[in-house]
């Protein structure tokens, strides 16, 4: 007989946001079972051990009661019972996160790594049933998945059921009363869920979507799937994502969702739309082509890759370039985005510390768990990432004589390793682009993702027609964008070189820049600054001090630790770290260049499609 494990969801206590979870485990098992509930959810490297928030668990058989032995922090084992196996126990779910479950009046929400226990054996087949939870406020509530249904009734609740627990666990579950929305690519359906939304402009989402996934459809030359759901919650301040093979689970201010009356894409609309372009991209860069590693991993211990900054940042960089090239936004606002995207870079100075592959391998213990230094030490795979993808693109173009860019080498992973479900080694990135192109890039992987030197991004941008240029920032607001004014605005004469958060009694130093007129000061995160030469600091008044400061320096007074303490805080300039691009003159420039600028924003559907 083949084990079976089923899970049913048998109550849903909405005041205690708890799930109650009963696992049956069906079959003849020789000896005794262990059971764990992962440590972490693919797409999201951090261990969050989510068997912390099981706050009663209990096993039965057939008899009676059994003792369940707890191992560790996340794992059981039941041992001698007697026939068929239960284990019920309760899950607090209180997480607005994509990541993990949540639970109140209003929403359901759940991620199989928070709920499911996993059976350490050999298993043929997984089901779940969902039953409605009791009281008027769930009342006409429905589920919205991609769980493959067996037997459910026209809400969604019922049966579900799959073969193996990776697939389990890939399928969000979202519970309550969404906006609905709907629209096809490629005769695909896709579905979009949005929770707490308010008054929005649901069917503009659609058509502009419904534009963007037939872009990244039309790059890749196929769709692997036969449905796909945007779940999505809007709240007063959120944002993120993460991605599942046919669904994608999202995070967004309920500000950036367009209003009827939008009739320009402004910039919040833009960054949700970039948001699901991102999570969508993921459907073939993550979840059919991936890293070997992460396809072995256990779920209970970190897996390190130095591929991240292929799989996140060269997703970040197609997620704003499909808005163009599918028409949604223009060029110009493409490159105000690019711009934000150069500017956060160049603002951090750990960009010189780490390449993107040190940082894909530290994710774990570095990226998504940032302190006070982190813009100092590290630097973003996904943000960095994305530049290199882009000087990956014009160098394949380059050496190529406009034969290969990026998007064939997205195809060629795709069609070795997407399709044949093989594991992407690592380092297997440069040897594909030396198969494609013909001869090695060793230089540029030596330099730009293994290595930390400044990336040549004038060079790149002029090979695509783009004006750049970095300069001082006018202000703490200046995130740079689209600029083709010949002379750059005027910045401010003194910096401090680091962030400070307002407060009761003063201006508390929240982040001290490497080399910056704070650190040369000898301030420290957690300072609070108090008078420049004598004067109070006040959060409307500090920087105009700091532009009226005379001399070399001025006199600091400040409190460390409850101590009061005088500096001397240099004068100095801001750094040339703002980001411009903009769009040079097509009669300007070579047509060579003003094909492979045309090329390079312009659709990838065919005429017609």
């Amino acid at each position: 007989m083949s084990t079976e494990i089923r899970y049913d969801i048998v109550d849903m206590d909405l005041l205690r946001h708890e799930y109650v979870v009963r696992m049956r485990v069906f079959g003849d098992i020789m000896g005794g079972l262990k059971l764990t509930l992962p440590s972490w959810i693919p797409g999201s490297y951090m261990i969050r051990d989510f068997a912390r928030n099981i706050t009663a668990i209990d096993a039965f058989d057939a008899s009676g009661p059994l003792r369940l032995e707890k191992l560790d922090k996340q794992t059981w084992r039941a041992d001698d019972w007697s026939g068929d196996l239960t284990i019920e126990y309760r899950v607090y779910a209180f997480d607005l996160s994509v990541r993990s479950a949540y639970l109140d009046d209003s929403r359901a929400f759940f991620n199989g790594t928070s709920l499911f226990l996993r059976p350490h054996l050999d298993v043929a087949r997984f089901t779940v049933s969902i039953v409605p939870p009791s009281g008027p406020a769930a009342e006409s509530w429905q589920v919205f998945t991609t769980l493959p249904a067996e037997a459910v009734d026209a809400a969604g609740f019922g049966r579900y059921a799959v073969e193996d627990y990776a697939l389990l666990i890939d399928h969000p579950v979202e519970i309550g009363r969404p906006a609905i929305g709907e629209f096809a690519v490629q005769g695909v359906p896709h579905r979009l869920a949005v929770s707490d939304g308010g008054k929005f402009h649901l069917a503009r989402i659609c058509r502009d979507l419904s534009e963007i996934c037939a872009e990244h459809a039309a790059m890749f030359g196929e769709l692997p799937i036969d449905r796909y759901l945007f779940l999505v919650l809007a709240t007063d301040d959120g944002y993120g994502g993460l991605e599942h093979r046919d669904s994608t689970s999202l995070i967004c201010k309920r500000s950036d969702l367009p209003a009827e009356s939008l009739e320009v894409a402004d910039k919040g609309y833009r960054r949700f739309l970039g948001l699901c372009s991102h999570e969508y991209f993921h459907l073939w860069n993550v979840k059919r082509i991936q890293p070997e590693r992460l396809q072995k991993t256990d779920l209970l211990t970190e897996t390190h890759t130095e591929l991240l900054w292929a799989f996140e940042g060269i997703t970040s960089y197609y997620d704003d370039l499909a808005l163009p090239r599918s028409g949604v936004v223009g060029p110009r606002d493409y490159l105000e985005a690019l711009a934000e995207v150069v500017t956060r870079v160049q603002r951090a100075a750990g960009r010189r510390r780490q390449s993107i592959a040190e940082s894909s391998f530290d994710a774990w213990t570095r990226f998504y768990k940032q302190d006070e230094n982190a813009p100092n030490a590290i630097v973003s795979y996904y943000t960095k990432g994305a530049l290199v993808a882009f000087g990956l693109d014009v160098t394949l173009r380059e050496r190529s004589a406009d034969r290969l860019c990026l998007d064939d080498l997205m195809r060629h992973l795709w069609q070795r390793f997407g399709g044949s479900g093989q594991g992407v080694p690592e380092r297997a990135i440069e040897r594909e682009v030396a198969e494609l192109l013909g001869k090695p890039l060793d230089d540029f992987f030596a330099a730009y993702v293994y290595g930390t030197e400044e990336l040549p991004l004038a060079e790149w941008f002029a090979a695509v027609g783009i004006g750049f240029r970095l300069r001082p920032a006018t202000g703490p607001d200046d995130s740079g964008g689209y600029r083709e004014d010949e002379r750059p605005p005027k910045s401010p004469s003194a910096v401090l070189g680091g962030r400070v958060e307002p407060g009761p009694e003063g201006l508390r130093l929240a982040l001290v820049l490497a080399d910056g007129a704070a650190q040369a000061a000898g301030l420290s995160v957690g300072d609070l600054l108090l008078a420049i030469d004598g004067e109070r600091l006040t959060a409307g008044n500090w920087q105009d001090l700091l532009q009226r400061a005379a001399g070399d320096s001025v006199e600091l007074h400040y409190f460390r630790r409850g101590r009061l303490r005088k500096g001397r805080l240099p004068v100095r300039t801001p750094p040339a770290d703002t980001c411009d691009l903009w769009l040079l003159e097509a009669d300007d420039l070579d047509r060579m260049i003003r094909q492979r600028r045309d090329g390079w924003l312009g659709s990838r559907r065919k005429p017609g499609a």
